[in-house]
This record gives structure tokens, sequence and C-alpha cells, in this order.
């Protein structure tokens, strides 16, 4: 996926401000399970937040990292333990500002 515009996040983080965290990852970390529950996610919403409860900050980035790597997502915003992923379904709900 190409790179997001900065205008194109700002809108993104916008859409994201009410949105609960679709998964909440717990002491397993990323199991095939909780992956396969993001790509479905992201395949419904296009937009969604993940929870990483880990107290361990490299450990909680290496996860986010894990995330986008294997879902081919963009993390628009990360705060906190809670990380928004942007991904384009075939349907495209979201319409995003064109870049420039």
């Amino acid at each position: 996926m190409s790179q997001l515009t900065t205008k194109q996040k700002q809108y993104l983080k916008g859409l994201a401000h009410g949105l609960k965290p679709v998964v909440i990852l717990g002491a397993n970390g990323l199991t095939e399970g909780v992956l396969a529950e993001i790509e479905q996610a992201l395949e419904h919403h296009e937009l969604i937040k993940v929870k990483a409860a880990s107290e361990d900050r490299e450990m909680k980035r290496a996860i986010m990292d894990a995330i986008v790597r294997e879902t081919g997502a963009t993390e628009v915003q990360t705060i906190g333990h809670i990380q928004v992923l942007y991904r384009p379904s075939e349907k495209h709900k979201i319409e995003i500002p064109k870049a420039r």
C-alpha cells in the first residue's frame, strides 16, 4: 500500500477518534487467531483500533510493527497502547482525500 500523506492521515485520525478498539491483545500476544481477527476487522471496516496491553514498550512496538507487516495495513497513529490501522478493502468504504 502506498504511503499516506499528512493530510490523509489527519483525515483518518478524525474518523478514528470515536472508534473503540475492535481487537485487544492479551497476555498471549500476537497469535494466529488474533491476526485473523485483525484481518477480518480490516476487511470489514478498513479503519480500526487495536489495543496492545503490553507493559513492555519495546515488546509493544514489536507487536505493533508485526501487525503492520503481517496485514499490509498502514499505521495511521499510535497513542499509548492503541494503534490505529487503515487498509482499503475492495469495496473502498472510506473515501480518503486525494494525495496532491
